[in-house]
């Protein structure tokens, strides 16, 4: 009952500022002030003021609030601790899967990771060089055979 009393003086003391501030003539602002004025004799025409006065005084109600409250600090952890680790459940299961497809190269026999099922090659004998400049490439080729390349 007291807060329908309060809205409604709230409401007239601000259509007599518009009233006032339209007689300086400034209109537009006259108009916003009794735009702004018009909101608390709406909300109690309209019974959310009683809504809300019976809300703040009920124990349930602020439960509720506490409930509601909780619920945000749970959601909102698990949102952080989700970006700490890189994603959804998802996501992660998805980026494993890639990484086991990426394991063997596309034009490979055998996966390149791993401990190594393929015996190893046979150590490549250095060819005799004929030139000077050669031996360097005969060494780089000794190694790259022994590495099965």
């Amino acid at each position: 009952m007291i807060a329908e009393t309060v809205c409604s003086a709230v409401s007239a003391a601000g259509l007599g500022i518009a009233a006032v501030t339209a007689y300086r003539k400034r209109f537009l602002t006259a108009a916003r002030i009794a735009a702004y004025s018009l909101v608390p004799i709406g909300l109690v025409m309209t019974g959310v003021v009683e809504w809300l006065a019976d809300t703040a005084f009920s124990p349930v109600a602020w439960a509720g609030f506490g409930v509601l409250g909780v619920a945000w600090v749970l959601f909102m952890t698990t949102r952080a601790v989700e970006r700490r680790r890189g994603g959804t459940r998802k996501e992660r299961k998805e980026a494993r899967a890639a990484t086991q497809r990426d394991a063997v190269a596309p034009g490979a026999s055998a996966p390149s990771l791993g401990t190594g099922s393929r015996p190893a090659a046979p150590a490549a004998k250095p060819a005799k060089a004929s030139r000077g400049g050669d031996d360097d490439f005969s060494d780089i080729e000794a190694i790259l055979k022994k590495h099965g390349i």
